[in-house]
């Protein structure tokens, strides 16, 4: 789990081409410091595996290996030697939450679309793959190339299946200290929703779908306890049993035994 906030911008500097399957070495520092192998690293906001490093020397550095999966899912297949990328290290139980809560699996890849510089920040307006943009809202939270950011305005799109599109205003800091800064019209960006909004939906969903057969249980419970076909008349009221307690001088409040 990460929360947005890169640590350091690394460099790409070799990438083999394996079956299915690359293999990239990227130089860095800072998120060297406590690194081990099998330690999670997001890079541009995708999580993946260290399989080697070098903490000393002249080029310190991780290698991980990304599966065709991820190189088709994600932005991570346009990598070339001499990029920069994004990299945070997983996010401690007893750190701040200086973003918001990413898990590093990339929900689809959106596409720059315009950039407008002002005196002091830059608004960026980036593509929603189809289906994404349910999950977007105004001052909401988003990941853009693990990037933590805030949501300044969202549009739908014209229908399902089709592109929204969203914007985001980047800090001079983000800017400076992330590839946001250099991410030119017409290239690529991993895009991570809420992962809490997608709980949600799918909670809501499932409780929508379940709900009919649980009020036809209250209406039918003897039916519904042996198993047995449960009617539904349309314009029928059905009242829900308020008990199974019975016997000589005893009935629910209200009616006569």
């Amino acid at each position: 789990m990460f929360t947005g906030i890169v640590e350091e911008l690394g460099e790409v500097e070799a990438i083999e081409v394996l079956p299915a399957a690359a293999r990239i070495t990227i130089g860095c520092r800072t998120v060297l410091g406590d690194v081990t192998h099998g330690a999670s690293i997001a890079v541009n906001g995708v999580c993946l595996t260290v399989t080697d490093f070098a903490a000393d020397g002249d080029r310190p550095g991780v290698r991980m290996d990304v599966m065709q999966e991820t190189l088709d899912r994600s932005s991570l297949g346009t990598l070339r030697p001499g990029d920069p990328v994004n990299l945070e290290r997983p996010v401690r139980l007893a750190d701040r939450l200086g973003g918001h809560l990413v898990q590093g699996h990339v929900d689809g890849v959106g596409t720059v679309l315009d950039r407008v510089p002002d005196e002091h920040w830059e608004v960026v307006r980036i593509s929603l793959p189809g289906g994404l943009d349910r999950y977007v809202v105004e001052k909401g939270s988003i990941t853009v190339d693990g990037v933590s950011l805030t949501v300044v305005d969202v549009e739908a799109g014209d229908g399902p299946g089709t592109t929204g599109t969203f914007t985001v205003s980047l800090i001079p800091t983000t800017l400076h200290a992330t590839t946001l800064g250099t991410r030119a019209v017409g290239e690529p960006v991993n895009l991570e929703v809420d992962v809490v909004a997608k709980y949600v939906e799918k909670l809501t969903v499932a409780h929508a779908v379940a709900a009919p057969a649980h009020l036809a249980a209250l209406a039918h419970p003897a039916a519904a306890a042996d198993g047995g076909p449960v009617e539904h008349r349309p314009g029928a009221v059905h009242r829900p049993a308020v008990g199974h307690l019975s016997g000589p001088g005893f009935a629910p409040e209200g009616i006569s035994a």
